[in-house]
């Protein structure tokens, strides 16, 4: 490597390294009061909202995990595994608030599930004192961050298996144990599984990390008394009170070592998972039956998504009524004259998920491999330290740049949120180039730049192009970064959602959960448009 690529590599390194670990140590400052720990251990609720935080994140991490397994596994044997991933896009636009919202008209006592068995079959002709969402054991939480997960995971392994040099190794030793007497689905959890596994630690590790301290999808569907931890601090950083304040600081302290010492202990499902798979194969170990799950996710997506458009256009809609007794647009009218919120939205996410893939591109391009390797850690910092924590970090930095409440604060914390999953999304397909292009593109004559702009970035324009999505949805989904460093005068479509949310405005909530939802979707629909392959006609004489 030359000296220049050395010298904006550091350039790299000072531009996102070094404000991530500022932001690090403006959230760890607040942790030194002794007062607000020994208050935090006198708090009554904070160990039950702890053992919550616990049971609803690790138990929705490992079934994500699982899920994700059981349907690799079956689509890489059955040759469907590219048919699944092409419906993927939507279900990852989806944001977390929005799909929550969605679930909890679909589930809840009043909702769309019970209505259709109402009163024919179950006798009701009142919505039941039933928890179905926001139930104190957090299963309706454990549901949505699992149903939520399990496509960004296989996003994550798409991303790997789309790699043609990976693929086509993987397929040839499947097809190896097969000659060697091992079935399918035994041969892919012997050979392939234990290959694929470590390559998806960091999407795992963010999976944990954001079940362990989600505050907007809690807030939604979440147990309510006592709330998750996460909850909990976000409500305490919230008052007034100094005292209080660094209270919540201190159980945000409790949330990162909680993701910490979770994290260590993750390492070994990998290994779990393969032999909980090997056991659930068929009897004889060759017939491969159909799995259900898929459709069972994409009917679940679909649902919510229903909900979402129904409740949008209803009026009055009394119960057990199947249907609305009216169609109305007055929550569409209104999102209309708060169309300056969309484009809020949109031009947020639109400049913060460029930023980010180009410091992707030019990061990958720059660093030295070596480099790449030591700093992945401190690059993935958002994905991992609790969202409550690092937001307040952020917020932090803002006051110390005076960008607090205005739009290049905004912009920056945007943009380091969305920065790990574009580098995340974009380095399986980068780093798997082949370098023997580059040495063929110089032996023509050609320099780096005409290498990069007609070879190499052509070639990995479907990736760029799903790498911004990615980034637009993320951007899109932020909640607590909006709130805090945009100090309430920046509104979004999911701090609007969100905050409707709890209250009773069924309509309007719905319409912007179901904006929510749709702007990414144009994103990922520009992104494939994009990405599409190209096609050549030849002219015959």
């Amino acid at each position: 490597m030359t000296r220049l690529p050395v010298v904006m590599a550091l350039v790299l390194l000072l531009l996102a390294g070094l404000p991530l670990l500022a932001v690090a140590g403006w959230s760890l400052g607040s942790l030194m009061d002794a007062s607000a720990w020994v208050a935090l251990g006198e708090d009554p609720q904070w160990l039950r909202a702890l053992g919550l935080s616990l049971w609803t994140g690790l138990a929705s991490t490992a079934l994500a995990w699982w899920g994700t397994a059981h349907l690799l596994a079956h689509g890489f044997v059955q040759r469907s595994l590219d048919r699944w991933l092409r419906r993927l896009p939507w279900m990852l636009a989806t944001p977390h608030a929005a799909f929550a919202i969605g679930l909890v008209f679909l589930l809840s006592p009043s909702g769309w599930l019970l209505r259709a068995f109402s009163p024919w079959l179950t006798g009701f002709t009142l919505p039941p004192p039933w928890p179905t969402t926001q139930d104190p054991w957090g299963l309706g939480l454990i549901l949505a961050l699992v149903t939520k997960e399990i496509p960004f995971l296989l996003w994550a392994a798409a991303t790997q298996l789309q790699r043609d040099d990976l693929r086509r190794r993987w397929r040839s030793e499947h097809a190896l144990a097969q000659t060697l007497g091992y079935a399918p689905l035994h041969a892919w959890w012997r050979v392939v599984w234990p290959q694929l596994a470590p390559r998806l630690r960091w999407p795992l590790l963010a999976v944990l990390a954001y079940g362990l301290t989600v505050v907007d999808m809690a807030l939604v569907i979440g147990p309510a008394s006592p709330p998750t931890l996460a909850v909990l601090a976000w409500q305490w950083l919230q008052d007034a009170d100094l005292a209080v304040n660094a209270r919540g600081a201190a159980a945000g302290g409790v949330l990162a070592l909680t993701v910490l010492v979770a994290a260590l202990a993750v390492r070994q499902m990998p290994r779990r998972v393969r032999t909980d798979g090997m056991r659930g194969a068929t009897p004889d170990g060759n017939t491969i039956r159909r799995t259900p799950a898929w459709s069972l996710l994409t009917g679940l997506y679909l649902a919510v998504l229903a909900a979402l458009a129904v409740g949008s256009v209803a009026g009055v809609w009394a119960f057990p009524a199947l249907w609305p007794e009216a169609l109305t647009s007055e929550a569409w009218l209104s999102v209309w004259h708060s169309r300056g919120t969309v484009g809020v939205t949109a031009w947020l996410a639109l400049a913060s998920s460029l930023l980010a893939l180009l410091w992707s591109v030019a990061w990958l391009e720059l660093a030295p491999r070596r480099w790449d390797q030591a700093l992945r850690p401190l690059l993935y910092l958002p994905l991992v330290l609790p969202g409550v924590l690092w937001v307040v970090g952020l917020y932090r930095g803002a006051l110390w740049a005076h960008t607090e409440g205005q739009w290049s604060g905004l912009l920056l914390a945007h943009t380091v949120m969305v920065l790990p999953y574009a580098l995340l999304t974009l380095s399986p397909a980068y780093l798997g180039v082949d370098p023997r292009l580059a040495a063929v593109s110089a032996s023509l004559g050609h320099g780096r730049w005409r290498y990069l702009v007609a070879v190499k970035w052509p070639l990995l324009r479907r990736a760029l192009a799903a790498t911004a999505a990615v980034g637009f949805a993320v951007s899109v989904a932020q909640y607590l970064p909006t709130l805090y460093v945009g100090a309430g005068r920046f509104s979004t479509v999911t701090t609007e959602a969100v905050t409707l949310a709890a209250g009773a405005q069924r309509s309007l909530t719905s319409a912007y959960a179901a904006l929510q939802f749709g702007l990414p979707v144009l994103a990922f629909a520009l992104a494939a448009w994009v990405g599409r392959p190209r096609r050549f006609t030849v002219d015959h004489p």
